[in-house]
């Protein structure tokens, strides 16, 4: 089924695997595991799955754009070698494996599940009373394979534990081919309303995003291994989360080349020591951070006590604006031997702008250069706009692409338009092309709020708030934050007293902390147009003119 120049995630690692067996592929506290280990965890896992009949039940051929004919795994993990371990395996048994927020609440994972409809469920223990509270309502009764940690949490009733069912499944057996088509299903994080499946293939998402770039069109797997064992391989800092689409991509990307992924003991929050530390000890090269607030903490460790990071080539920086003055003080840190990189894209396209800063350059905010698969629509989305054109365009991307929205077609056709005879992804940012080149990044269109890395859509707070008594109007928004990039704001018109508090903790029965507003400004009325459209030029002035007030 997998032909040689179109070779599957599943194809592409076990050549990298079977490469480079004893080299170090994940190191995670005390456990170092190496590639001959990791495929051996995956092997098992998929023998499991594919003893219980999961996998791949129509071929894509015969499916429409946002269909899946596949059985999905949901990947509720915090980072650590289980989400690898999760992907390899669900790939090798052709399920698709699928993201899941570990911040959701209940009520937002029982939204997700009814969109994705889960077949199994791999999920830490300190997860499971919130997974708990959803299982009764899910369509179906998924496999439940649950990853003890330092809470303690006995098992969830009629789940597996995940080692035992490793040691159980065996390491080598009958597996289905795979194909370059079997899905790689990336969960937005609702930055266009509620969160949607992308359904990316894993041979496009591998040329995309995955490095597959670097490499002919007509490129065996046996060719990848090849070039994984001609280098040491790169050695990469694991901090982002992997239940995001940049952090996932980072960590398959290192597997399918042969490198090495470092996770940081503290896997529920930041710890900038504990980055640093880690950075330092495993002599690591390439360290991705999460805009403004991962950078910003770790520009102030590393300014704080004296780290040997001569090892570091590449701070990256993404999914969340960063401000010049910490780019500006990363570098300083690291000196003249290291690139900071600052991209931006999609779920729906992979990062496909960027700007490099070296050091004593001066990064101008929102101004990137394309990467071949990038480009700028007319607002019309008729055609591609040229540089120096004066219009404020959509940023695009072309193929490869994903097919589509899991079970939205409309979305799916609205986001993935042909132009010009050629198939684009427009996820919804604003850019213009200047004169050079360069692209100037406008920002979305949407009402999303981007803090710390997480997509926030406005009017799902909205809904949680209008759920309080008093509130009789709310409108939210972001603001400039130093330490988030973006902050949640909310204007109320109430009509009876509640405090923050109050208001706060409604919103929380709903809502992921993330999302909950960092300050509600009381106002006697909110402006809206007569079609109840909100006025967001008079709401900034509002929040703005509460900021100045406290300075």
């Amino acid at each position: 089924m997998t032909t040689p120049t179109r070779p599957s995630i599943a194809d592409l690692f076990r050549s990298v695997a079977h490469a480079v067996p004893e080299r170090e592929a994940i190191v995670h506290r005390s456990l170092r595991r190496t590639y001959a280990e990791l495929y051996d965890r995956g092997e098992r896992l998929a023998g499991l799955l594919a003893a219980r009949g999961l996998g791949a039940h129509r071929e894509r051929d015969g499916l429409q754009a946002h269909e899946s004919g596949q059985d999905h795994l949901a990947l509720l993990l915090h980072n650590g070698p289980e989400y690898a371990e999760a992907c390899l395996g669900a790939f090798a048994s052709r399920v698709a494996p699928f993201n899941v927020n570990y911040r959701y609440t209940a009520a937002e994972l029982k939204n997700l599940f009814a969109d994705a409809r889960p077949a199994v469920v791999v999920y830490h223990a300190t997860l499971a009373p919130t997974l708990a509270d959803v299982l009764d309502e899910l369509v179906g009764a998924p496999l439940l394979l649950q990853v003890a940690d330092d809470s303690g949490n006995p098992l969830l009733p009629g789940a597996l534990d995940y080692e035992e069912a490793l040691a159980a499944a065996p390491s080598h057996g009958s597996r289905p081919a795979t194909s370059p088509d079997d899905l790689y299903i990336i969960y937005t994080g609702g930055t266009t309303g509620m969160p949607k499946g992308t359904l990316w293939s894993q041979y496009g998402i591998w040329r995309a995003t995955l490095g597959g770039a670097a490499f002919p069109e007509e490129v065996t797997a046996a060719d990848v291994a090849l070039a994984a064992a001609a280098t040491p391989g790169r050695r990469v800092l694991g901090a982002a989360p992997f239940m995001h689409g940049a952090g996932g991509w980072q960590l398959l990307a290192t597997l399918l080349s042969g490198g090495l992924i470092a996770i940081p003991d503290r896997v529920h929050r930041l710890d900038a020591a504990d980055v640093c530390a880690l950075i330092e000890r495993e002599r690591l090269e390439t360290c991705a951070l999460v805009g403004e607030a991962f950078a910003r903490p770790v520009a102030d460790e590393m300014e704080r006590r004296t780290y040997d990071f001569s090892s570091v080539r590449a701070f990256v920086v993404g999914g969340g604006a960063t401000s010049p003055g910490t780019k500006e003080r990363l570098l300083a840190a690291l000196g003249d031997r290291a690139v900071l990189s600052d991209g931006a894209g999609a779920t729906e396209t992979g990062r496909i702008i960027q700007a490099d800063l070296t050091l004593g350059e001066k990064a101008e905010p929102g101004v990137f250069a394309l990467t071949p698969r990038a480009c700028v629509l007319d607002h019309a989305r008729t055609r591609t706009l040229e540089p120096g054109e004066p219009e404020i365009g959509w940023l695009a991307a072309h193929e490869p692409l994903p097919f589509g929205y899991l079970g939205d077609p409309v979305k799916t056709a609205a986001t993935f338009p042909v132009v010009a005879g050629r198939r684009m992804a427009v996820p919804g940012d604003l850019a213009e092309l200047r004169a050079d080149g360069r692209l100037v990044l406008r920002g979305r269109a949407a009402t999303t709020i981007n803090s710390g890395g997480e997509k926030i859509f406005a009017e799902e707070v909205e809904r949680a708030l209008f759920t309080h008594p008093a509130v009789r109007d709310v409108l939210v928004l972001g603001r400039p934050s130093e330490r988030w990039g973006e902050e949640v704001v909310a204007l109320v018109l109430l009509e009876a007293e509640a405090d923050d508090d109050q208001l706060r903790g409604q919103a929380a029965r709903q809502l992921a902390r993330y999302k909950l507003p960092k300050e509600f400004v009381r106002v006697p009325e909110i402006r809206r147009s007569p079609a109840g459209k909100a006025d967001y030029v008079w709401a900034r002035s509002v929040v703005e003119t509460v900021a100045k007030g406290k300075t």
